[in-house]
């Protein structure tokens, strides 16, 4: 059996930043203006006062304190509420591209891997910028990288379902360096009139390089012991925006056509799936959870980490074994696991044992263990 290693990580973080006040006054002021419109409604009893949201109730509500987006200004105007991005034209790199180049440039260097050495390029994120061409071939060009490249969507588990492919695709002998890119601008999918969700998202993109043991040169580098993907149908998250909106005559700007969920029956629901994922997984390479020294999970939630960790490890995790990202990221979706094991990686010592775990829409939850060399 051919070794997978993972031995570079990159990171694009967006410069804009909005923190939860910022936030909180722009939806207020919505809200706000709403009420006024419809006051006579309200009064009547016809309708139902939109209520404030506050920092208070979203740091109770996800541990999110602030998060990094492409663009500020759209996102704060009450009166747009969506970020205010230019559209590129054919012939200039797509934002997407762009930001997966960033990131990719980062992992190669610290992998100490020229981009031509590349034969495989994987582009997994919840919201393609395009249905073709694929950004990943895009990518592919603009790095010169060699090989093949393709896009693919697993929503928030396309970071781990693409780590399999193409460690996969490493060990069948298809490639022998492979880069997997996750450009997440979910900023552009969110609704920012809703006030159960409209803290959740932000962006950033995550790259990882993954090399045959034999080949890599990087002294810092992650064995992937296993890897293991569940799905499970499921409406509690759903974004209906597609192709076939302009001819079934459905309104392109309807709320089902940005993000959708039902909160409390998702965390009822995906926290056990992922613990179940974690632990089965483990004990297939005769592991547990005391075996671990980290868990770098998707960054969604912090109730639904700290309840995944707990069933995994029978006890509270320390920030250490667990780490907390999206308190300053929020939820970018597949990247935000990468995110965490980009920034909390280093420190483990040779012999150690940890997982990478996303989870999402779907259902969809991957797991990758790995130890480090």
């Amino acid at each position: 059996m051919t070794n997978v290693v993972i031995t570079g990580t990159g990171l694009f973080t967006p410069e804009n930043t909005i923190d939860n006040d910022a936030l909180v006054a722009s939806f207020n002021a919505w809200v706000d203006a709403e009420n006024a419109r419809h006051a006579e409604a309200i009064a009547a009893g016809e309708r139902e006062p939109l209520a404030h949201s506050s920092s208070e109730f979203i740091v109770k509500a996800s541990g999110i304190h602030s998060r990094h987006v492409l663009d500020a200004t759209g996102i704060l105007d009450p009166e747009r509420m969506r970020p205010r991005l230019r559209e590129r034209s054919n012939d200039e790199p797509s934002l997407q591209g762009e930001m997966g180049n960033a990131a990719a440039r980062q992992a190669l260097e610290h992998a100490g891997v020229a981009a031509a050495d590349i034969d495989l390029v994987i582009v997994g994120c919840s919201n393609l910028e395009r249905p073709y061409p694929a950004v990943a071939v895009e990518l592919q060009a603009l790095l010169g990288a060699g090989g093949y490249a393709f896009d693919m969507n697993v929503a928030c588990s396309s970071a781990t379902f693409a780590i399999e492919t193409a460690a996969n695709a490493i060990r069948a002998g298809n490639a022998t360096r492979a880069l997997v890119v996750n450009p997440e601008i979910c900023s552009a999918h969110l609704n920012f009139r809703d006030r159960d969700s409209h803290f959740i998202f932000g962006d950033a993109c995550t790259a990882i390089v993954l090399e045959r043991d034999d080949l890599a040169s990087a002294q810092a580098r992650f064995e992937i012991l296993g890897t293991r993907l569940v799905t499970r149908f499921s409406n509690a998250i759903r974004n209906n925006a597609g192709f076939l909106n302009r001819v079934t005559d459905s309104d392109p700007q309807a709320l089902d056509k940005l993000f959708v969920q039902e909160g409390r029956r998702v965390f009822k629901e995906v926290c056990p799936l992922v613990a179940a994922l974690i632990s089965g997984h483990l004990a297939s390479l005769d592991h547990s959870g005391d075996d671990l020294a980290r868990m770098w999970l998707h960054q969604a939630n912090r109730h639904m980490n700290d309840l995944i960790a707990r069933r995994v490890l029978g006890r509270d995790p320390s920030e250490q074994e667990a780490p907390v990202i999206l308190d300053r990221y929020a939820n970018t979706s597949s990247a935000g696991s990468i995110i965490a094991f980009h920034l909390h990686r280093d420190d483990l010592a040779p012999g150690a044992l940890g997982v990478i775990c996303s989870f999402g829409a779907g259902y969809s939850a991957g797991s990758v263990v790995v130890r480090r060399v």
